[in-house]
C-alpha cells in the first residue's frame, strides 16, 4: 500500500519541524500512527522533513512544489490539473501528466493533514492558497483514489468565493476526522454536509518526550531541578495578545502588563517560583550548518522578563534561557507543578503529562476555536483565561492553583480517554480498506 500526504501543513523545510514546536507534536506520532494502521504501507509527502527524520519515520519526501512552491504560477498548475482529472475521471484518458497527478496514481490513499488552516486561515500562507489546496483534494478524488482529511480542525469559511467548493471536496472525502468536537459545529452552521465526519483528539497527545531520567537531567542543566518551592511554567506568544498582529514587534510595554501581573500573583501571593519559557524555535536561513536558534516566542518572553523586572513587584521568576529541542520542551513541562500556556499544544504537553494547566486564549483575531476544543478533550475548559477580560488570567490561574489536587485526578482519569481518541483517527482510517 502506498500512502500520500498532502495539505497546507506542507511549508518550506524546517518549518514542521524545527519551528513551533507544537507541530512537531503532531507531525511525529501522526505518521506512526499511519504505519501501525498499516504496517506495510509506504509514506511518501510534500512536507519538508529532515534526512533523521525521514529515516526514523520511514517517510520519503516530495518536491514541495507538487503542492504549492510560492511560484507565482500554482494557481494555473492546480487548475490545470484539475481539468486533467476532469477529462479522466469521464474517460479515463489522462491528457496532460503532472508530478502531482502522478504522485496521486501512484498512491492507494491520499491524506490531506492540514491541522487549522484548512479553511479562510490558509491564504496567510499565500495568495489563493485554500483554492489550491482545495483542487488539489479534488484532483486526487476525481482521480478515483481514496481520499482523507485527518485530525484537523477545519474552518472559518468566510471568504464566499470558495465556500461552494469547499462543500464539493469536503462532500467527496472518503473519511474527515477532526482533533476536537467544535469543529462539526461550525462545519454544519456553514452547510457542509458532515455525515462521514468523527470527532476526535489530537495525535499530540500521544508525543512522548524524553524518559523520566533524562528529563530530570535537562531539568539541572537549566536550574529547575532540585526545586526549592513549587514551580510553574509560563508560556507567551504572540496570539495572546489583544492587539494584533501577532506577529507585531516591537510592542509597548503596556501590552504586558495583564501577564506581568500574572507572574507577580503567582511568584508574590502563591509562593511559587514563575519559568518564562519559549515554545518556538528556529534555524538560520539558509543554514550553513543546522543549528537550533531562538524562535519568535523567546523575543515575547525576554519583553515580558523586562517588564517584570522594571516593576520590580515579582521577586522569584526566571528567564529559560537555553534552546531546547521538542522532546526537551515537552519534558520540562513536564517537571513543572502548574502551567500556564498561551501556545495550546504547549498546553497539550502539560495536560497529556497531568500537569494541571491554565489556557490563555487568543486575544485578538483570527479566533482560534481549536482551543475550546483542545481543552473539552482534556476536561479542561474551565480553566481557559480571556487576555481581554481584566483580571480572568488571574483568576483561572487561582481556580486551578487551588484545586490543583482534584485537577490532576481529573486529568487522571480523562487524559488516557484523550489518547484513545487521537488513536482513533487512524483506527477509523483501516475501515476504509
Amino acid at each position: 500500500m502506498k500512502i500520500l500526504i498532502i495539505g497546507q501543513c506542507t511549508l518550506h523545510w524546517g518549518r514542521m519541524e524545527f519551528g513551533n514546536i507544537g507541530n512537531y507534536y503532531i507531525i511525529e506520532p501522526f505518521v506512526r500512527e499511519l504505519h501501525k494502521a498499516f504496517p506495510n504501507a509506504s509514506i511518501r509527502t510534500t512536507f519538508q522533513m529532515s534526512d533523521r527524520f525521514c529515516k526514523e519515520e520511514k517517510v520519503e519526501v516530495l518536491p514541495m512544489e507538487l503542492y504549492y512552491g510560492w511560484t507565482g504560477e500554482d494557481l494555473n498548475t492546480a487548475m490545470s490539473e484539475l481539468g486533467s482529472a476532469e477529462i479522466f475521471s469521464k474517460t479515463g484518458f489522462m491528457p496532460r501528466h503532472t508530478p502531482y497527478i502522478d504522485a496521486v496514481l501512484e498512491s492507494d490513499l491520499v491524506v490531506d493533514f492540514s491541522g487549522d488552516i484548512w479553511g479562510d486561515n490558509a491564504n496567510f500562507l499565500g495568495e489563493d492558497r485554500f483554492l489550491i489546496g482545495l483542487v488539489k483534494n479534488r484532483v486526487a478524488q476525481l482521480l478515483g483514489k481514496k481520499t482523507v482529511m485527518l485530525a484537523g480542525s477545519p474552518g472559518p469559511f468566510n471568504e464566499q468565493k470558495t465556500l461552494e467548493f469547499a462543500k464539493e471536496v469536503y462532500r467527496n472525502f472518503d473519511l474527515v476526522t477532526n482533533r476536537e468536537s467544535i469543529s462539526i459545529q461550525l462545519l454544519n452552521k456553514a452547510g457542509f454536509d458532515t455525515s462521514k465526519t468523527r470527532s476526535y483528539a489530537c495525535p499530540a497527545f500521544l508525543f512522548e518526550p524524553l524518559s523520566k531520567e533524562e528529563g530530570k537531567t535537562v531539568g539541572n542543566q537549566i536550574g529547575l531541578l532540585p526545586k526549592q518551592k513549587p514551580v510553574v511554567g509560563f508560556v507567551l506568544c504572540g496570539w495572546n495578545f489583544t492587539t494584533g498582529p501577532f506577529d507585531k514587534w516591537p510592542r509597548p510595554d503596556t501590552d504586558y502588563e495583564v501577564f506581568a501581573q500574572a507572574v507577580e500573583y503567582i511568584t508574590e501571593e502563591l509562593g511559587c517560583k514563575v519559568y518564562l519559557m519559549s515554545h518556538s524555535n528556529g534555524f538560520p536561513i539558509p543554514p550553513a550548518e543546522f543549528e537550533l536558534i531562538h524562535g519568535r516566542d523567546y523575543q515575547v518572553s525576554k519583553q515580558l522578563e523586562k517588564v517584570l523586572i522594571n516593576r520590580g513587584i515579582s521577586k522569584d521568576f526566571q528567564m529559560i534561557e537555553r534552546v531546547n529541542n521538542t522532546w526537551e520542551t515537552k519534558a520540562i513541562i513536564g517537571n513543572f507543578d502548574m502551567l500556564v500556556s498561551g501556545r495550546i499544544h504547549g498546553a497539550v504537553a502539560g495536560l497529556s503529562q497531568l500537569v494541571p494547566t491554565v489556557i490563555i486564549d487568543y486575544g485578538h483575531p483570527p479566533k482560534a476555536h481549536k482551543l475550546q476544543g483542545f481543552a473539552i478533550e482534556a476536561g479542561a475548559q474551565e480553566y481557559i483565561a480571556d487576555p481581554a477580560i481584566g483580571g480572568d488570567i488571574i483568576e483561572k490561574i487561582k481556580h486551578a492553583w487551588l484545586n490543583r489536587d482534584s485537577y490532576y485526578e481529573a486529568l487522571n482519569k480523562q487524559i488516557p480517554s484523550a489518547k484513545n481518541k487521537a488513536r482513533a483517527n487512524f483506527e477509523e482510517l483501516t475501515r476504509l480498506f
